[in-house]
């Protein structure tokens, strides 16, 4: 878990002026508050607040529109988080470009066409590795500023349940009495943090935007159903370094694009299972108002830094309970099981058919056991850091059961969530792969012969060398 609360923390920024600019802790440092905001006077100027944020450098030409933002996040009236604010935000991060200077560009013809052969070719090879057909309809390449606007609707859905649960602590800290005395106060607050939220969201996604590759780079659907999406200027900063062509490098991460479309598209229960679990584990969050209160009532207003420092002890935490810890286990077990199937999928696509098949794989592993972007981002958002041994776990699960059961047997364990490994599985996956499976298929043939009065039970399946 992350160590900031809900690991809300603002991503470093670069500093515009070289040397002489101010280069921001990641980690925390002056001027950082709550959820890894900064307080206005806790530390001067800068941008770890959403003021700064919003009005940048402040340049007093600048104050009609400074004064015209502020007016407006605080008179939003709107949910828990401010998503104007946060699309805002993020098309002003992706505008600054990404740390090593390269600017965000409109997608031109040649990438179009690029991306476009790269998904219909990748289509092509799955349909050797995989019973699932193909589940997109269009491919298309997205500028990152594209990848913003086209991902925001999911990322609503993802963090809306973690900040909402944080709102209504908040809320709950004041007495119920002074709860009705001081409704315009409240009423405010709430504004200021869905400008909070709003802008560390925005920060978050808009950085991300510049070092995702496709749509689904955290295992789950972010854009539109059935739209395979690649980023071209993402990938060609991927590959620059690792010495394969760039084609290789293109069509291998459209693979795991088109791979991803196919499970989202034909497993109709699976988006909704996954976004359900990270609602249930939002549920299971919990603030510590008797440590609010505490440090409310001995604010001092000489020594504001004594409030920014019992903020940032951890005031914010999941709930260590049976349930939480539950939740949080179907959620690491689900992305895993999705990832390890597209990365078992995707190998067995390419390793025939590209020379660079094993060191592309590779290299993903170790930028998501390293902390990749998007785990991070993801950790960031909803409090969640994926383990890359479940991944690793999974994807070897996935391949023996392609060994022992064939590519159909396989991809029919997608049929029912309950038919899915679970996270002890992904410990003993021999275990998993030679075990009885419940033949779903006869429990329709149950259910159309029950008005004959069958009484014939579902068979027993096993594996051909468990015999």
């Amino acid at each position: 878990m992350s160590d900031t609360p809900f690991g809300f923390g603002l991503p470093p920024e670069e500093p515009e002026n070289g040397d002489e600019g101010k280069q921001k802790d990641p980690q925390g440092g002056a001027g950082q508050g709550p959820f890894g905001f900064g307080l206005p006077g806790f530390g001067g100027p800068g941008g770890d607040n959403p003021f700064a944020a919003m009005f940048g450098s402040m340049n007093p030409n600048d104050l009609g529109a400074a004064f015209q933002q502020l007016g407006q996040m605080l008179s939003y009236e709107g949910g828990p988080v401010n998503w104007d604010m946060a699309k805002q935000i993020a098309r002003q991060t992706v505008s600054q470009g990404t740390s090593d200077g390269v600017k965000d560009s409109s997608i031109g013809p040649a990438e179009r066409t690029a991306v476009e052969e790269a998904v219909r070719l990748a289509d092509l090879w799955l349909d050797d590795a995989t019973s699932l057909p193909s589940g997109a309809g269009s491919a298309v390449a997205w500028s990152r500023a594209e990848w913003v606007e086209a991902t925001l609707p999911a990322w609503k859905e993802l963090v809306d349940p973690v900040a909402e649960r944080v709102g209504a602590a908040m809320g709950d800290v004041l007495p119920e009495e002074m709860q009705a005395m001081a409704g315009p106060l409240i009423g405010m607050m709430r504004s200021m943090g869905g400008a909070m939220f709003g802008t560390q969201i925005g920060q978050a996604v808009g950085v991300l935007a510049g070092e995702v590759v496709g749509s689904t780079d955290i295992g789950l659907p972010l854009g539109p159903t059935g739209r395979a999406a690649l980023l071209p200027a993402n990938i060609e900063a991927f590959g620059k370094d690792l010495g394969v062509p760039q084609e290789e490098v293109r069509l291998y991460l459209a693979l795991r694009e088109a791979a991803h479309q196919r499970l989202f598209a034909h497993v109709p229960w699976l988006r909704s299972h996954l976004f359900g679990a990270v609602d249930g584990y939002a549920r299971g969050i919990k603030v510590d108002t008797a440590k609010l209160e505490d440090v409310v009532g001995q604010f001092d207003p000489q020594n504001p830094e004594q409030l920014q420092d019992a903020l940032q002890q951890g005031m914010f935490q999941p709930e260590d309970t049976p349930e939480q810890k539950v939740a949080l286990a179907r959620l690491e077990t689900a992305l895993a099981l999705v990832e390890g199937w597209v990365d078992a999928v995707v190998h067995a696509a390419a390793k025939p058919r590209l020379t660079s098949a094993d060191a592309l794989r590779e290299t993903l592993r170790r930028r998501r056991a390293s902390g990749g972007p998007a785990e991070q981002t993801f950790a960031t958002l909803i409090g969640l850091e994926l383990r890359p041994r479940r991944l690793r776990d999974a994807s070897r699960l996935w391949a023996s059961l392609t060994d022992a059961r064939g590519v159909d047997g396989r991809d029919g364990l997608w049929a029912h969530p309950d038919m899915l490994p679970t996270a002890s599985d992904l410990d003993d996956p021999d275990g998993f792969v030679h075990r009885e499976q419940l033949d779903f298929s006869e429990l329709d043939k149950m259910l159309g012969e029950a008005a004959g009065g069958s009484t014939e039970k579902p068979n027993l399946k096993k594996d051909d060398d468990s015999e």
